[in-house]
């Protein structure tokens, strides 16, 4: 072989196996499955506002800025309210004190981890505090 045939040889050579490793690289699921998924945010909501009534109840929800506020037996929790499967909004369900998507019954836990469904990575949590009438919500 003469050394033009033996440099184009190589180089197809050397083109089809990169096209080949980058063809198998794009099919790499690429999602990261253990970091939460939600909003950035910093707000606060006032219990003595009739919207924000349902939290003096245990079960009470309120829907707000991508979250969701849940009481929990007079403990507050905030979970971000997309599912991060296909970005339906989930909601609280009482009973199981968990997350349910109506999309494809993605579950998650008070926590915002997957328990069940397609959903790939958790719901993101949020800190909650509370000060007199007046919770704030940041994450």
């Amino acid at each position: 072989m003469d050394r033009k045939k033996f440099i184009k040889s190589t180089c197809a050579f050397g083109l089809g196996v990169t096209g080949i490793a980058l063809l198998l690289e794009s099919c790499k699921k690429t999602q990261n499955t253990t970091t939460p998924q939600g909003p950035t945010v910093n707000f606060q909501l006032n219990l003595n506002q009739p919207a924000n009534a349902a939290l003096n109840s245990t079960g009470g929800t309120v829907s707000a800025n991508g979250v969701l506020v849940i009481n929990v037996g007079g403990a507050y929790t905030a979970i971000a309210q997309s599912c991060t499967h296909n970005g339906c909004k989930v909601g609280y369900n009482s009973s199981g004190n968990n997350f349910i998507c109506p999309c494809h019954n993605g579950v998650f836990d008070i926590n915002g981890n997957v328990t069940s469904g397609p959903p790939p990575t958790p719901l993101k949590k949020y800190v909650v505090t509370k000060n007199a009438a007046v919770l704030t919500i940041a994450g």
